[in-house]
């Protein structure tokens, strides 16, 4: 199973499930089609939206091994 780290760039996380959206959209990261999010880590983009970027790859995260349950 694939797994979620701060230091991924936002498009490579999207690219491993799109099921992931909605869980970044839901935390208020907005930037999901930003031109940002091709080169931005989720640390650095979670830092830029005011949002915890350790609780968020734990949501990633939780949501994958949901799905893959």
């Amino acid at each position: 199973m694939a797994k979620v780290t701060k230091d991924m760039i936002i498009a490579d996380i999207i690219r491993i499930d799109e099921g992931l959206i909605p869980v970044l959209l839901g935390a208020g990261m907005h930037c999901i089609g930003c031109p940002s999010a091709q080169g931005e880590t989720l640390e650095e983009a979670a830092m830029v939206h005011g949002i915890d970027a350790d609780k968020l790859e734990e949501a990633l995260n939780a949501f994958l091994a949901a799905k893959n349950a």
